[in-house]
């Protein structure tokens, strides 16, 4: 199970082996079953959490109770409500296993210590936050500037890895359209080719 961390961990800093095996005796693992919650929307997140096999959604339900997905998280992935987490006010967002998961997860207080005694941790998460800014705001220009068909070929360019682990139903909730226009876009894909 840690050896995927370590190996995450490795792509992206030099670290000695004592301090990655330090920083990874720190998390948990935690099996989920499929449908159930890692974090319901009004609990406080406690935990930053990587990915170790499985997927998850990341969800927020509107006042309409419709299900609006942020994103996916599957394996070598860290999921969170980073907002909850470092804020410690009640949570907006559901994370819910789409199949059997393994993730391990680190509170924060021991991210916290051990960003102190090791600056290769907080340079991973640096650039882990960078990331996922990045990609947050292609995410809005593409939601702003691009048809919803144009969306559905980019999101199956970004998550092909995921993409056929979903249901439509779950490809619309992220894209902001409905099932149905999930299966046309589908069905004219396949004729084109």
């Amino acid at each position: 199970m840690m050896e995927s961390l370590k190996t995450h961990i490795r792509e992206y800093v030099d670290i000695s082996d004592e301090k990655l095996e330090r920083y990874c005796n720190a998390f948990i693992l935690r099996k989920i079953k499929k449908k159930d919650f890692l974090l319901k929307e009004g609990d406080i997140c406690e935990f930053e959490g990587f990915i170790v096999n499985g997927c998850f959604k990341v969800s927020h339900t509107d006042r309409n109770a419709s299900e609006q997905i942020l994103y996916f998280g599957i394996e070598n992935w860290w999921i969170s409500d980073i907002d909850s987490f470092i804020n410690g006010i009640p949570s907006k967002l559901n994370i819910q296993a789409l199949e059997d998961s393994e993730i391990l997860l680190i509170s924060k207080e021991n991210k916290e210590k051990l960003y102190q005694e090791m600056p290769e941790i907080e340079r991973l998460m640096r650039l882990k936050f960078q990331m996922s800014i990045i990609a947050l705001q292609r995410r809005i220009i593409d939601n702003l500037s691009k048809s919803s068909e144009e969306r559905y070929v980019g999101f199956l360019k970004d998550y092909s890895k995921t993409a056929h682990r979903l249901t439509n139903i779950q490809i619309a909730a992220y894209l902001g359209v409905t099932p149905e226009f999930i299966s046309r876009i589908r069905r004219k894909i396949v004729n084109k080719n």
